[in-house]
């Protein structure tokens, strides 16, 4: 099973490699320009960081119920934001 600090460094690796910014990763992401990600593009994401697809929906689900402050469901920029700090951290 992969662990926590492995699907960090996948997404990390993702967003380092094929965008200029995380602000560009997440504009791309949010396919429907709401602003803010649903579970849905944060799964997307996941696909794009190879993550295991016997996974991607739990660890889609546990990201956004752990990053959501604002307890709508969706990763707004500043959560998205607040998720990058913590991979560069962790990685």
């Amino acid at each position: 099973m992969a662990t926590k600090e492995s699907i960090l460094s996948k997404i990390q690796i993702l967003i380092t490699n094929q965008f200029e910014s995380p602000e560009e990763a997440f504009d791309f992401f949010d396919k429907d320009g709401s602003g803010k990600l649903k579970k849905s593009e944060v799964i997307r994401l996941l696909k794009e960081a190879e993550i295991s697809a016997f996974i991607r929906g739990i660890v889609a689900t546990k990201l956004v119920q752990g990053y959501d402050t604002t307890n709508d469901r969706l990763i707004s920029w500043e959560e998205f934001k607040e998720a990058i700090d913590e991979i560069e951290d962790v990685t």
